[in-house]
Order: C-alpha cells, then sequence, then structure tokens
C-alpha cells in the first residue's frame, strides 16, 4: 500500500505500533530520490546510506520501547546552510565551508534529539541571497510541476520544496530572510512556515542577514506543519503552545488592499479572491483595508534593505576570497552593498523599527492578514538570463513575503490551486510576532475548508 500521503502524525502511530517501519520508509524515500534527482537536483548532498543505519537503530528502539520523540523515524531534508555532523556545508557556494560550520546548532539538534532521520542537504541559492532558486556552482532545482520548460523552484530553499514533492523527504528544513521558506513552498505547492525573529536560535547556520533571519520548516500539509512545529517548538520552549485549529466562524480576516495585489498575475489574483470568497461563506469576517508602511519598507528592500550590509560584513570578515566567486547574481547585490555607510544603514534599521510598530496596530482590528503570497508564476530559467530580468522577477517573487520580515512578524503560506501556467499558488497567511499557534490554527480550518495540498493541486506531477 501507497503511505506516501499519509499525515506525519499517522507515520508516527505506525511507527511505534509497528505497523511500519523506519527502515521502509527511509528506503522509499530512496528509491524515490534515485527515481527523479537526475531531473530534479533537489539536494546538494544525499546522505542515504548513514540515513538507513539510523532507520535501523530507531526501529531497534521502538521494539524495545524507546521512545525520544514525535519526529523519531521521520525522514528530513535540511537546507544547506544548517550544521549537520558529519555532513559538509557549502552554503551554496563554490567550495566547502570550514568544518566548524558542520556542527549542529540547536534547530538540528532538537530533530537529532528526536532521531529524526536527516536523509541530505538540499540546495540552497548562494549565502541563501536570492528569492527565485538559481544557482551557477550547482544548477538550479527543477520544478517538479513545470511540464517541459525549467521553471524556478523559489529561493532560496530551493531544494526544499522539491524535496517533498519528490517524496525523498516527508519534512524539510529551511531558513527565511526575506521569504526563502515561503516562496519555494508556495511555487512547489508546499505548505511553509516563517518563524518570528528569535523564537528559534540561529547558531548553527550560516547567516545571511543577522538582523532578519529565522529558521522555517516546510511541509505537504498544515495537519503536518502543526505536527511538526509543535514538537520542534517544544525544544525552543519550556512551555509550548498547542496549535489548535481556530473557527472561521467570526474570524476577523484582513485583505490589504494595497500593494500585495500590483502588478499580479491575474489568475493567480482571481484564484486567491475566489478562496477568500469561500472563507466569507464559511462565516469568516472578511474586513478589507491598507496596511499602512509597506512601500516605504519595501523601497528599503529595493535598495538593499539589511541583508546585503550584513551579507557583505560577513563575507568580507570571513571569506573575503569568496567575494569575487560568488554567483553572478549575488556578487553584484554585495558589491553594491559595500557603498551602503553605517548612517544610513543604521537609519534603515530605525526605519524598519518605526514601519512595523505602525504596521502592527491593524492587529487591533483584525485577527490575521491574507494575501496571496507570491503574485507571478514560477519564471522560466530561459527568461530570466540577464541580470535586467533576473532582478524583476527576483523582487516580484519576494515582495508580498518580505513584509512580514521587515515588520518582524510571522507568516505561513499553503497552497490553493493552480495557475493559468498550471503552477501552484499559495495563500499567505501573517500574524504579530510570536503568533505562529494561531496562524497554524487558522490554517488548519482553512485546509479542512478547501482541501490538503495535493488535492487541491492535484496529488502530485508527474516530474516527481
Amino acid at each position: 500500500m501507497d503511505t506516501s500521503y499519509l499525515p506525519l502524525a499517522e507515520h508516527a502511530r505506525q511507527l511505534r505500533r509497528r505497523d511500519q517501519t523506519a527502515v521502509g520508509l527511509i528506503e522509499r524515500c530512496t528509491q524515490n530520490f534515485l527515481a527523479s534527482e537526475s531531473r530534479l537536483n533537489a539536494y546538494k548532498t544525499w546522505d542515504g546510506a548513514r540515513a538507513r543505519k539510523l532507520a535501523e537503530a530507531v526501529d531497534a528502539l521502538f521494539a524495545e520501547g524507546v521512545d525520544l520523540g514525535p519526529l523519531m523515524g521521520i525522514p528530513v531534508s535540511v537546507k544547506d546552510l544548517y550544521g549537520v555532523p558529519g555532513l559538509p556545508v557549502f552554503a551554496g557556494s563554490a567550495e566547502r565551508l570550514p568544518e566548524a560550520w558542520e556542527t549542529a546548532g540547536p534547530v538540528v539538534s532538537s530533530l537529532q534529539r528526536q532521531l529524526g532521520i536527516v536523509v541530505g542537504k538540499t540546495h540552497t541559492v548562494e549565502f541563501a541571497f536570492g528569492g527565485l532558486g538559481v544557482n551557477a556552482h550547482w544548477g538550479t532545482p527543477f520544478n517538479p510541476w513545470a511540464s517541459a520548460a525549467h521553471r524556478t523552484p523559489g529561493g532560496s530553499s530551493s531544494g526544499a520544496g522539491v524535496s517533498l514533492v519528490q517524496g525523498s523527504a516527508f519534512l524539510a528544513l529551511g531558513t527565511d530572510t526575506a521569504g526563502s521558506v515561503r516562496v519555494p513552498a508556495s511555487m512547489t505547492g508546499q505548505v511553509g512556515l516563517k518563524t518570528t525573529y528569535g523564537r528559534w536560535s540561529l547558531n548553527g547556520i550560516v547567516p545571511l542577514s543577522s538582523s532578519l533571519d529565522t529558521p522555517g520548516l516546510l511541509t505537504r500539509t498544515v495537519e503536518d506543519l502543526a505536527f511538526a512545529f509543535s514538537a520542534m517548538d517544544a525544544s525552543a520552549r519550556s512551555v509550548p503552545k498547542p496549535c489548535a485549529p481556530r473557527p472561521l466562524t467570526g474570524l476577523r480576516i484582513g485583505v490589504p488592499e494595497n500593494f500585495f495585489w500590483e502588478g499580479i498575475e491575474p489568475s493567480i489574483g482571481a484564484l486567491v479572491e475566489a478562496t477568500v470568497d469561500r472563507l466569507a461563506q464559511a462565516g469568516a469576517r472578511i474586513v478589507r483595508l491598507q496596511l499602512p508602511h509597506c512601500e516605504e519598507a519595501y523601497e528599503i528592500f529595493r535598495q538593499g534593505g539589511l541583508a546585503a550590509p550584513e551579507l557583505a560584513a560577513y563575507l568580507n570578515e570571513h571569506f573575503p576570497q569568496k567575494i569575487d566567486q560568488l554567483d553572478p547574481v549575488v556578487r553584484a547585490r554585495v558589491q553594491g552593498a559595500e557603498a551602503i555607510s553605517s548612517v544610513e544603514y543604521l537609519r534603515r534599521k530605525a526605519v524598519l523599527k518605526r514601519c512595523g510598530a505602525g504596521a502592527a496596530q491593524v492587529y487591533d482590528d483584525v485577527d490575521v492578514l491574507l494575501s496571496p503570497t507570491v503574485p507571478i508564476t514560477p519564471p522560466r530559467l530561459a527568461d530570466i538570463t540577464d541580470g535586467a530580468s533576473y532582478g524583476k522577477a527576483n523582487m516580484m517573487a519576494l515582495r508580498n513575503t518580505v513584509i512580514s520580515n521587515l515588520f518582524g512578524w510571522c507568516a505561513l503560506t499553503l497552497p490553493v490551486g493552480l495557475d493559468a501556467s498550471r503552477m501552484p499558488v499559495g495563500l499567505q497567511l501573517m500574524g504579530p510576532a510570536m503568533a505562529e499557534e494561531r496562524l497554524i490554527g487558522i490554517a488548519l480550518n482553512i485546509e479542512s475548508l478547501i482541501g490538503r495540498g495535493f488535492d487541491v493541486l492535484g496529488r502530485a506531477p508527474a516530474q516527481a
């Protein structure tokens, strides 16, 4: 029986009842990897042999009645920014980083303490600096939903969403600085969560922006996200809160009419609006509003924001030799940031802090904000070969997601259907800092209303 689409919670139950084995899960993931990796290119490093050995140990422990946590035996892919002992870190660059970066930080340690099984390290944009998922050094992962042309998988966690569609992992770890979890989740039809800055530690993760980086999760369904978030957050917080479904009746959903809809691909806009209508019919109260400070904050992002100068400073201190070797789409932005003065950098931080505080007042009147996750269909690689076309598409891909980063909020995306090009469309939910449980609870009932991702998208694409 094909159990590929079982919820993570059901996999966990079956492992404990001995109705399936961790070895069996890893064998299935390995078969899926071998069948499609030459086309999809999800992984920088595959660790199937070691994953199987760990699975054997997990099965032996379950047989003895030992249970180390909810994620025990679950196959997980990890973005190649995280340190995982015994696996190299390239961070999307041409050469392996020093061995010190292979030390596990708190997020990976939480996973490993539960004996979640890392199957490999997924591709990333070089130093996570890009929203489309391209990489000139190792190749751009193939979006499995593209029928023929090579379309972008979303970035910077470019291999993460692909690994879930591929079936080589059931959970993926990513990072999000401007949308780097939500954009690939949206473009590949998955669920993605950006946590609040500071909720989970950044130790053991190669940095892009010390002011904005956040660890995040990608899953196939919101149900899986609720399970995985609770399991991971239990290690990060002494008293984790449950991700209980939040009723839609009477829920105040704010839909900003400004900014997020400008220049949107019509079929994406229509699909998200149709979902809003279904939420209203289910009893939610739709509040059309103007979200302040978006343009002001986005203009700072267009000028390089905080990430460009922070990455430039990091590279100059630790890897100055890498700057000339950077992927051209990354190098141009890093070199441009070197002209930003300390006064300008501090001004940007102050403006973003003010904008975030001002915009957060909207949550006095609504419970959650809703928007399209990505306003464009995943571009074909052939259409973004020059700097100008890449830059325009990259900024549009990140435009709707970056606001939550700049304002200090948490956010998630879930799939709601396919656009006119038959590519996945994501719906974004945004909430104030530390409101992850609220967002997941709301998303659980939205998923119950419209269907799980692989139902609204038509299961999985043939390319996977």
